[in-house]
Order: structure tokens, then C-alpha cells, then sequence
């Protein structure tokens, strides 16, 4: 694939997550640890197939927001090590899964763990870090954290489910897709942050905001992660750029360009989603559709929209170097498009 679309310079200054991971390191060499531990099996083939994606370079966002969140209102314990490595846990089992339900072939630049050992290896082992990540919320031993980490992960599994119910439907709504991805990706954002505050013992206030600020972070993140797909490059994705297309993924740049669409716009669209028509030649169509639409700059504005409103959550708490970092992290996101 030779084009991508340029996007809009909006001359942010570059951001970074390095206040959030200087912030949580010496935390993060406690969780890493564990997920080491966690990750053994007898079973030979559950810790190679586990390692595979453990190891392939993902930031480890959502378990050090975890972390950042519960030093955010002082906690002493390491309850927090437990519960980010739930997280993390969880993450990945939902890539192992989302792997075998889009049939992808690459994850972070390397072969899906599917492509390696097969579909039944992928779900099973990710059943089984399901399981551990469980256990690990009951050592914790609080049950409120345990009810918003297992709630997230009912809510994940209904926007699997949902996602499969509008997909290759071009009639798909802005709406039924943030549904979506609110379920799919906003969900664990959302319970990584709020159980932070849970095990500090924080206000429900706080509670509150942290919840909110995980949610608006997971629905920018995804939206930004979408406009990557027709706009970013194969390196920054850890995927082919294009890859969402080729796999006849209904996301906002293409619901947005369906909609602006004219009659030969829209039955290019419902060619290439709903027939599976998505070869090179149609991803090249594809990506002049959605720029005579201007479906990717709109889509950086709703993301951008999202992370407004959760740098407006954490504003009434007081500031602390978490709390400028999870800050941060929200520009670092939608500063990926740059």
C-alpha cells in the first residue's frame, strides 16, 4: 500500500507518557514480576503462548494508570501491583480472543499468537490469564474492586458480541459504533483507573472521576487508534496499516465517509465491507472516500472532544505528580496521529 492520508497539522506540542512510567517504575518492575509468575504454567504450551504477547512491546498503559491512580490518593499496600496485573491480564486475554474473532495476522509487528499455535491455543490461554487475573482480585480482597474489574469484563465480552452484530453493516450509526467501543476498549480504561481510588480508600467523588476519566481516555484512544488504521504507519501501529479495511471493520472513518457519501460512494462502501471486496486496489479507493470526506480530521475531533472531557474529571483533585501525568497520558494519546 503506497498512500496514506496526510493529516491535519494542529501544531500540538508533542507529549509523552514518560511522566506516567517514571511515575509508576519502580511499581511496574513489581507487576512485571508478577506477570511472570502468573503467566507459568505445567501446561508447556500456556506460558509460550502467553509470553508471545506479554513480551511484544506493549506500553502497559492501563495497568500503570492502576497504579497511578491509587498513589494519586496515597495508598500504602501493594493491593495496587495486584490489580494492575489483573488488568493487564485482562488486556491480553482480549487480545488473544480479539485476534482469533477478526482472524489478524499481525499484533505489535509480530504473528499473531493464533497464526502461531492456532485458534484453540489463543482463546484457551486467554481463558486462562481470565482466570488468574480473577484470583488475583480475590487476594485483593476488596470487593468493590472486584465487582468493577468483573463488570468490565462482562461489558468487554457484550461489545465482542455487539461488534459482531453490526459488523459488514454499512448502515451502522456514529452511535452503535460508540457503543462499541465503549464496551470493547472504554471499559477496562475505565475499571484500571477506578480501582485505583477503590483500594485507597478515596471518596466516591473520586471514584466518580476516576471512572470518568478512564472512560474518556479509552473512547479518545480508540478513536485515535482508528484514524491510525488510514493514516498512520505500519510501525506505529504494531498492524498494517489498512488492516481494519481488509478485515471489513465498520469504524468512524468509514461510518462518517458512508454517510457523506453519494450513491457510488456508498456502494463502493457496502462493496468492499459487506462483500469483502478489500483488496489493494479498493483500500486505495477507500482511503480517497474518506479524505474527500474529511472523515479522519473529524475523527481526531471527536477524540480530541473525549479527552476534553476527561482532563476535565481529574480537574477537581488536587495536584500531585499522578495526577499530572494521567494529565499527560490524555495528550500523549491523541498525539499519536502526529
Amino acid at each position: 500500500m503506497g498512500v496514506v492520508i496526510p493529516l491535519e497539522d494542529k501544531n500540538r506540542n508533542t507529549a509523552s507518557i514518560k511522566p506516567l512510567v517514571d511515575l509508576t517504575k519502580p511499581d511496574m518492575g513489581r507487576v512485571n514480576q508478577l506477570i511472570l509468575e502468573k503467566a507459568g504454567s505445567d501446561v508447556e504450551m500456556i506460558p509460550e503462548v502467553a509470553n508471545h504477547l506479554i513480551s511484544s512491546g506493549g506500553k502497559r498503559l492501563r495497568p500503570m494508570l492502576t497504579l497511578a491512580a491509587a498513589s494519586m490518593f496515597g495508598y500504602e499496600g501493594d493491593g495496587h501491583v495486584k490489580l494492575a496485573t489483573s488488568v493487564e491480564f485482562m488486556h491480553t486475554a482480549t487480545l488473544l480472543h480479539d485476534d482469533v474473532v477478526d482472524e489478524s495476522d499481525l499484533r505489535r509487528g509480530k504473528s499473531t499468537a493464533r497464526m502461531i499455535w492456532g485458534n484453540q491455543a489463543s482463546v484457551l490461554v486467554g481463558d486462562f490469564l481470565l482466570g488468574q487475573a480473577f484470583k488475583m482480585m480475590v487476594d485483593v480482597g476488596s470487593l468493590d474492586a472486584l465487582d468493577v474489574l468483573s463488570t468490565a469484563a462482562s461489558i468487554i465480552a457484550e461489545g465482542e458480541v455487539l461488534q459482531l452484530s453490526v459488523a459488514g453493516n454499512m448502515e451502522t450509526t456514529e452511535d452503535d459504533y460508540l457503543a462499541v467501543i465503549r464496551a470493547k476498549t472504554a471499559a477496562l480504561f475505565s475499571a484500571a483507573a477506578e480501582v485505583g481510588p477503590i483500594i485507597a480508600g478515596a471518596s466516591k467523588a473520586d471514584r466518580d472521576a476516576l471512572r470518568s476519566y478512564g472512560t474518556n481516555l479509552g473512547l479518545a484512544f480508540q478513536l485515535v487508534d482508528d484514524v491510525l488504521d488510514y493514516g498512520g504507519k505500519a510501525q506505529d501501529l504494531g498492524k498494517n496499516v489498512g488492516d481494519d479495511f481488509r478485515e471489513g471493520k465498520i469504524t468512524l472513518p468509514v461510518v462518517l465517509s458512508y454517510r457523506r457519501g453519494d450513491d457510488n460512494d456508498r456502494a463502493f462502501w457496502r462493496s468492499a465491507i459487506e462483500e469483502g471486496n478489500n483488496d489493494e486496489a479498493a483500500l486505495e479507493t477507500a482511503l480517497a472516500l474518506i479524505a474527500k470526506s474529511n472523515a479522519l480530521n473529524d475523527t481526531i475531533t471527536r477524540a480530541e472532544h473525549y479527552g476534553a472531557i476527561a482532563r476535565d474529571a481529574l480537574a477537581p483533585l488536587a495536584d500531585t505528580p499522578a495526577k499530572a501525568a494521567m494529565l499527560e497520558v490524555i495528550d500523549f494519546c491523541i498525539d499519536r496521529i502526529n
